[in-house]
């Protein structure tokens, strides 16, 4: 069997650089790359902005995004349906940069026009009260994804911090096969090991990880996917985000952990999953974290709201990919790596692109 450019190029730069020659003989130019950015599908599935302001645009622009998955507030329904409502308004006051995703030919709409799609999505289920009818009403005012639980258990399954396993709730399935029904992508980001593999077996269409990594690499975090999970999630069509937060990949960011850390989890999920089935994400303001946060207002109130367990570290974030070119600086890395152009442009986007279509239409 033929080899791929990503084998042949791995072996071979090991054999260059046994030899004293940089592996960097085979990279692309950065002007091929800055072009391949450029003309892609760059699709972050979960980011929000610190504040929706002139330095959050300047962030957008510099980021070259075509969209996101952003994360609304769902402490109750009045709240999620004032959330949503906000955003129609943000689109009718910005028309210039902003496009609602409510399918997903939305995004290639966005990329055509210069604007940035937002699809609105939920961290949790909470919103819903307890009755499955109110996803319909959350859908008609334009939801299109939400997560089943967050860390703690909810009325659909156990979180991924709760002491137990138990999976999904009858609740929890009947949220499932409505999802299905209407068109809304199922996200069991922090969702427990079980509620998650629930999730992969009883949905009838694919559903994501938005925004996880590997927990070969990260072993004991839970927010982190085991191999069995990823593998069960790819065999079913759906598709994994990789977080660039920077304590979700490893210890001290910014010094052991690195970009590099990064495209590791990138590559043990395409190992585990295969090409069409990775995508990538940050889980921070597009702005990144440094510019504004503070041990006071960031690092302190998430110790006090996560487990130990989560092992919130400060500073939190990877230089590199704290920037609002976070993606670009992370495809001469890829390159060397040996993704070819179009393994970049699955995983910057067009895996996302191709799951939105299967379920959202």
């Amino acid at each position: 069997m033929k080899p791929s450019r990503r084998d042949f190029i791995t072996t071979t730069a090991a054999a260059v650089a046994a030899m004293g020659i940089s592996p960097k003989l085979f990279a692309a130019s950065k002007e091929e790359l800055t072009a391949l950015y450029d003309r892609a599908l760059v699709i972050d599935t979960l980011a929000f902005a610190r504040k929706w302001d002139e330095e959050e645009y300047k962030a957008v622009e510099q980021s070259g995004y075509t969209g996101i998955i952003t994360s609304l507030n769902r402490s109750s329904l009045k709240v999620a349906l004032d959330e949503l409502l906000e955003w129609h308004r943000r689109v009718d006051e910005e028309p210039e940069r902003f496009l609602l995703a409510l399918k997903a030919d939305d995004f290639l709409a966005a990329k055509q026009s210069g604007r940035m799609a937002v699809m609105l999505n939920f961290q949790n289920s909470s919103m819903l009260e307890g009755d499955v009818d109110n996803i319909d009403v959350l859908y008609e005012m334009g939801m299109r994804c939400f997560q089943l639980t967050y860390n703690s258990r909810n009325l659909v399954g156990d979180g991924s911090t709760e002491r137990t396993n138990a999976g999904l709730s009858d609740f929890g399935l009947a949220v499932v096969e409505r999802m299905n029904g209407l068109g809304i992508i199922v996200d069991v980001s922090h969702s427990g090991k079980q509620t998650t593999l629930d999730a992969i077996h009883f949905s009838k269409k694919p559903i994501a990880f938005t925004h996880t990594m590997c927990e070969s690499l990260r072993p004991g975090h839970p927010r982190a996917k085991e191999d069995a999970a990823l593998k069960a999630l790819a065999d079913k069509g759906g598709v994994a985000g990789i977080a660039a937060l920077g304590y979700f990949l490893g210890k001290k960011p910014g010094v052991e952990t690195t970009i590099e850390t990064y495209a590791d989890h990138i590559d043990h999920a395409v190992k585990v999953m295969g090409i069409d089935h990775v995508g990538l994400a940050t889980d921070f303001p597009v702005r990144g974290i440094a510019s504004w946060a503070t041990r006071e207002n960031w690092y302190e109130p998430r110790l006090k709201s996560f487990k130990p367990v989560y092992d919130v570290q400060w500073p939190s974030w990877i230089p590199e990919l704290d920037s609002p070119d976070r993606f670009r600086n992370l495809l001469p890395i890829l390159d060397q790596r040996g993704y070819s152009t179009g393994d970049m442009e699955k995983l910057l986007g067009q895996n996302w692109f191709r799951l939105f279509q299967e379920i959202i239409g």
